[in-house]
């Protein structure tokens, strides 16, 4: 069987998740993989695929466990296809990936990138029994690891490798005063930035309610992001309910989620993760990258990502108390950024890098 990675995802979303499996999809084939995407017609992912020029099939959405009829679909597109690798990210995915396994046995090699953490222990024995069927388990980040260590028997090929991203797009960025006037933000003011959909984990309103917290007055506040849709705006309307009601309206800015995300890191001054628990913040990785330090949650993978304080600052996770005082620190001593040291923590994440270990993982030619 020839060298062919099919990359399958039944998810009719587009987060991080679903762009991070696509990415590396698109890296691969710049590599010189063949590489085929698998996933529900009209998706996301499909028109994504689409646009990219990228290789799509069509599959049926199926069932989270024990899917067979849904098994037997995919096995024909892969034997009709020549595929010798099945790559996941979705945890839902997984059952129908370890029944491929079972059927094509050494036929097929099947991997799992995680890109959500476990939240409770799967040692059951249906869990065990379908883990046995996967080849690879790759988590992002070393907390990762040992959960699975901890709250699997998975016994096979667990490895690290990290969320990658394209640092060459990183150098030469802009000025702060560019960027400012790109986003028409006003140039004389402290600005603490916050990038993604608007969602009560992601800790929008925690950092509002720092602003009444906090001891000083002398910045404003930057959310570039919108409500994920489909999913309603009743946070989203809170958020402007509490400015309306604290007086903020002249500290608080909104911009769109668009294409000048990087003049968004360049802009700020540092950069908030106030997520409850992000399982890996390609946020907090770009912001690095982008030479913006971060004020992160002490929770997930943030710390771990941050190399605890020298990415910036950590708080209690969804605390305002201790944000505030994070805040109120930075405004008394205004601390310098260190360009080359936020860069240095994220070189790892260079996606020549993350390319080069997923191929040894997947024991594939090495390409350049």
């Amino acid at each position: 069987m020839g060298i062919k990675l099919a990359y399958f995802c039944s998810s009719n979303s587009w987060g991080g998740l679903e762009m991070n499996h696509l990415r590396n999809a698109v890296w691969m084939s710049e590599r010189g993989h063949a590489v085929l995407i698998l996933g529900l017609k009209d998706s996301p992912i499909h028109q994504k695929a689409t646009e990219l020029e990228l290789p799509f099939l069509s599959v049926e959405a199926h069932r989270r466990w024990y899917d067979f009829k849904a098994v037997t679909r995919a096995q024909e597109i892969l034997e009709s296809e020549k595929v010798s690798h099945f790559i996941v990210r979705k945890p839902g995915d997984m059952s129908l990936a370890a029944g491929l396994k079972y059927r094509l046995k050494d036929q097929l090699h099947v991997s799992y990138f995680m890109e959500m953490q476990l939240g409770i222990k799967k040692k059951s024995i249906f869990h065990t029994i379908r883990y046995r069927y996967i080849d690879v388990w790759s988590c992002p980040l070393n907390w990762l690891k040992k959960q699975v260590e901890n709250q699997t028997h998975f016994r096979n090929d667990l490895v690290v490798i990290p969320s990658g991203i394209r640092l060459d797009e990183f150098k030469n960025p802009p000025s702060k005063d560019i960027s400012r006037h790109e986003l028409n933000l006003p140039k004389d003011r402290i600005i603490l930035g916050m990038a993604g959909r608007f969602d009560p984990k992601k800790g929008q309103l925690v950092l509002l309610e720092t602003m009444q917290k906090s001891k000083h007055s002398n910045f404003s506040l930057l959310f570039m992001g919108e409500t994920t849709q489909n999913e309603g705006s009743a946070y989203e309307k809170s958020l402007f309910q509490f400015i309306e009601e604290n007086g903020l309206k002249d500290r608080v800015i909104f911009r769109p989620y668009g294409s000048n995300i990087s003049h968004f890191y360049r802009s700020i001054d540092w950069m908030v993760m106030a997520s409850e628990s992000e399982t890996v913040g390609m946020v907090t990785i770009e912001s690095l990258a982008s030479e913006t330090p971060v004020l992160g949650s002490n929770a997930g993978g943030t710390p771990e990502i941050m190399n605890s304080s020298e990415g910036g600052i950590l708080f209690e996770s969804m605390n305002s108390d201790d944000l505030a005082a994070k805040i109120d620190e930075i405004m008394a001593s205004t601390p310098k950024r260190n360009p080359e040291k936020l860069r240095a923590l994220v070189g790892q994440n260079d996606h020549r890098e993350v390319c080069a270990k997923v191929e040894a993982a997947l024991g594939l030619e090495v390409r350049h």
